[in-house]
């Protein structure tokens, strides 16, 4: 996700940024654990699945993926009024990696800002690991795999779907947080949606160019690695056709 820096103004819910990486004491408790319950379920799920369909040609790519990550999120872009955006990459894992494997390296970005440079807080890791690398990736792939049916076809949709996926990502995400501080009762619901999204909105603008970027790079230069994603899915006995005696 986009994090903004600055925010327009000062938010309705005291000083600070309008900020994805949500600090400590913005959530309540009860909101708070409820979303480490889904975080938790969602991590097992992905840890299970990641096993069972995940290629192990692909474990470079994947560790590849979450450094590259992790590293563009530490460049910001200006996008308006003072506010600035890095890259979020869940969709961008998603395409590479498959949304169980996406969703794990995105886990694995935000807990390392969370632990090591105090992106964000401890007690509301599980919100911020939900909003970005969980409703950012799977719920960004599922946009992306229906967008590769309208459009004809992943290699033909391939970059176009991506881009709007990542766009849609982020709406999505930021909207999360806002209905997770409305509940949480730190600010009216109208307000977070409008202070949130709105901004996000603009702020998807550079995930969407950045992931078509990215993609594009890749189908170009290595157009092998896209295949890896359904690799070993393609290559199961249930995938192939029966073989007549």
């Amino acid at each position: 996700m986009f994090e903004s820096i600055a925010g327009l103004g000062t938010p309705a819910w005291g000083p600070g940024p309008l900020d994805m990486h949500a600090p400590d004491g913005f959530l309540s408790l009860p909101v708070a654990a409820v979303m480490w319950v889904l975080t938790i379920v969602a991590i097992a799920m992905s840890v299970r699945k990641t096993n069972e369909t995940f290629d192990e040609r692909a474990i470079p790519l994947m560790g590849v993926t979450a450094a590259f990550i992790f590293a563009a999120q530490m460049f910001n872009f200006q996008v308006v009024g003072g506010t600035s955006g890095h890259l979020l990459g869940g969709v961008l894992a998603a395409v590479l990696l498959g949304p169980w494997a996406g969703t794990l390296v995105m886990v694995a970005v935000i807990a390392v800002q969370g632990l090591v440079f105090q992106d964000g807080g401890l007690v509301v890791m599980g919100a911020n690991i939900f909003n970005m690398g969980i409703v950012g990736t799977m719920g960004g792939y599922a946009i992306y795999r229906a967008l590769c049916g309208l459009l004809g076809g992943e290699q033909r949709a391939r970059i176009p779907a991506a881009g709007i996926a990542a766009w849609l990502s982020v709406v999505m995400g930021s909207t999360a947080m806002a209905i997770e501080l409305g509940i949480s009762g730190t600010t009216d619901l109208v307000v977070a949606l409008t202070a949130m999204v709105g901004i996000h909105v603009l702020i998807g603008i550079g995930e969407a160019l950045v992931t078509m970027a990215a993609l594009a790079f890749v189908q170009v230069t290595r157009p092998d690695l896209l295949g890896l994603r359904d690799a070993r899915v393609a290559a199961s006995p249930a995938a192939s056709p029966a073989v007549a005696a």
